[in-house]
């Protein structure tokens, strides 16, 4: 049964995903987003002026405005988060703080919703399976790096995270469960991203940039499939206290084969270039759906080239915007 007649709040809501589950959310219920507009995917949209959305810019480590803003909420949507390997590897503190505080103020302003409280979500990252993660299954084994190694200062705070909203689920009965998605991309998708900057290149007749030789293997998931499975997190009660990989198999390819595929889809005579990877990289990350599946009926419905051509349609129209 969809959501209707519910008061969320989406931290990190006016980013990529945030504002994409909102758009499928706020006909039929009240969605309140909180954001300090870091990475801003709202403004300008129709989103923004919608009757039944309203947009809070503020931070997560303001623990009294984010226990306000929680009051009386029926589902929080926990997204807000440093993310994207420069931006980690630029501001490790940071990263650990917003990561790690952030996450324990929305769980403490859950806690204190109270009766009013159905469900807790919070993002996770597949970056906790470390370098290599082939058809990895929620119970396996998480991986970090080597400490000093800023990039997984990233996976370790998510990584944490997910260890208390479970603890917060076990002791205290919160509602909570995880997601852990396997790179998302689509309409919409501002900053960070290789599908984001490929095809905002290629657009441009620019050179479409690869770090490393391009063999780096991820599973792409289209952002429409991923909202789905949010969807039937916070609507399933089998959710309540589960961590789920949320990602597509079938979307699997190399770094450099996006890059081939967006430069031909786009009919671009982009150059593809390769530079020196100058931080550790993941090999390979493939996930296993199988427990989304049983567990909620998950299933990916878009495949990788289909979903490539929505989201180059969507940046052709917005071209002017991006140059």
């Amino acid at each position: 049964m969809a959501l209707q007649g519910k008061r969320l709040l989406i931290t990190g809501g006016a980013g990529f995903i945030g504002t994409t589950l909102a758009r499928r959310l706020v006909d039929a219920n009240e969605v309140v987003a909180l954001d300090n507009l870091h990475r801003d995917a709202l403004t300008g949209s129709e989103l923004a002026d919608h009757p039944n959305f309203t947009l809070h810019e503020g931070d997560v480590l303001d623990a009294e405005l984010v226990r306000d803003l929680a009051r009386g909420v029926t589902h929080i949507v926990h997204c807000a988060a440093i993310a994207g390997v420069d931006a980690v590897r630029e501001s490790p503190v940071r990263t650990m703080r917003v990561n790690l505080i952030g996450t324990y103020n929305v769980l403490e302003a859950a806690h204190a919703t109270g009766s009013t409280l159905e469900r807790l979500l919070d993002f996770s990252t597949s970056e906790v399976f470390g370098t290599r993660a082939y058809r990895v299954e929620e119970t396996h084994v998480t991986s970090g790096g080597s400490v000093g190694e800023a990039r997984w200062t990233y996976a370790v705070s998510k990584l944490a995270g997910e260890y208390m909203a479970h603890s917060y689920f076990d002791e205290l009965g919160l509602p909570a469960c995880t997601v852990r998605p396997f790179n998302v991309y689509g309409p919409g998708q501002v900053g960070v991203g290789a599908v984001h900057m490929f095809t905002a290149r290629a657009l441009a007749g620019e050179p479409l940039v690869i770090h490393g030789d391009g063999s780096q293997i991820r599973a792409w998931l289209y952002v429409d499939d991923m909202v789905e499975a949010l969807l039937l997190t916070l609507e399933r009660d089998e959710a309540v206290g589960q961590t789920f990989n949320v990602g597509n198999a079938r979307s699997t390819v190399t770094v450099l084969d996006l890059a081939q595929r967006i430069k031909r889809l786009t009919r671009s005579d982009s150059e593809i270039v390769f530079r020196p990877l100058h931080y550790t990289d993941v090999d390979i990350r493939i996930p296993n759906v199988d427990k989304a599946r049983n567990l909620l009926g998950f299933e990916a419905a878009v495949d990788l080239d289909e979903g490539l051509t929505r989201t180059i349609a969507w940046y052709r129209e917005r071209k002017p915007a991006l140059a």
